[in-house]
């Protein structure tokens, strides 16, 4: 057999397989607020604004935060919001929208302290105290920024799986609550849940 009667059946094998792969299709920008081209019973986009929004409205609802002779300092990160759902998920999409939202329509009636940033700050507050650095524009504090409330939250779920058809649902529970850094008390607190079903085959990472 000829060399070219041997490469013959694997030009042709390569072609037919390259004619049966699906079709690709271009990559579009979707509405972060609808469901995707890939959806699943999990936390998704439509969920992360939806949760966000509804919390925004109800914590500038509440007088105890907002009717204050001075702004409340607020601590929002994901250091005590816990994921104890069967998803993976980065709690910073919640909790990031969450702050830069309220901040952003809060206007000026609440303060966010960064503690993730404390580091950062001690460090730079050391230099200007060594005369390493001028004092900037603002001038010397005796200390960071204490707070008045912080908020934790919990990401839950409950999966059911049908053995015989595949179909899966969760139900998915997210809570919030504000506590005040000096008693302990929960000056506020809110509920988002939502429960999903069909044939899942989503993968989130």
């Amino acid at each position: 057999m000829t060399k070219s009667h041997t490469l013959l059946p694997i030009a042709m094998s390569l072609l037919l397989a390259a004619c049966s792969a699906p079709a690709s299709k271009p990559v579009t920008y979707q509405d972060v607020n609808s469901t995707g081209v890939v959806s699943g019973v999990g936390v998704e986009s439509q969920d992360i604004t939806s949760v966000t929004d509804v919390m925004v409205r109800d914590i500038l609802a509440t007088p105890e935060v907002v009717k204050r002779d001075k702004a409340a300092r607020v601590i929002l990160d994901e250091a005590h919001f816990q994921n104890e759902s069967s998803q993976r998920i980065n709690k910073n999409l919640l909790v990031d929208r969450l702050r830069i939202n309220l901040q952003r329509a809060a206007k000026g009636k609440l303060q966010f302290v960064s503690r993730e940033s404390a580091g950062m700050v001690a460090e730079e507050r050391e230099l200007k105290r060594q005369g390493m650095t001028d004092t900037g524009t603002i001038g010397l504090t005796k200390a960071q920024a204490g707070a008045d409330y912080r908020l934790i939250g919990r990401i839950n779920s409950l999966d059911s799986r049908s053995a015989s058809t595949g179909a899966v649902e969760r139900y998915t529970q997210i809570t919030f609550e504000l506590i005040d850094l000096e008693n302990s008390l929960s000056i506020w607190s809110n509920i988002y849940e939502f429960k999903k079903g069909g044939q899942d085959d989503a993968i989130y990472r």
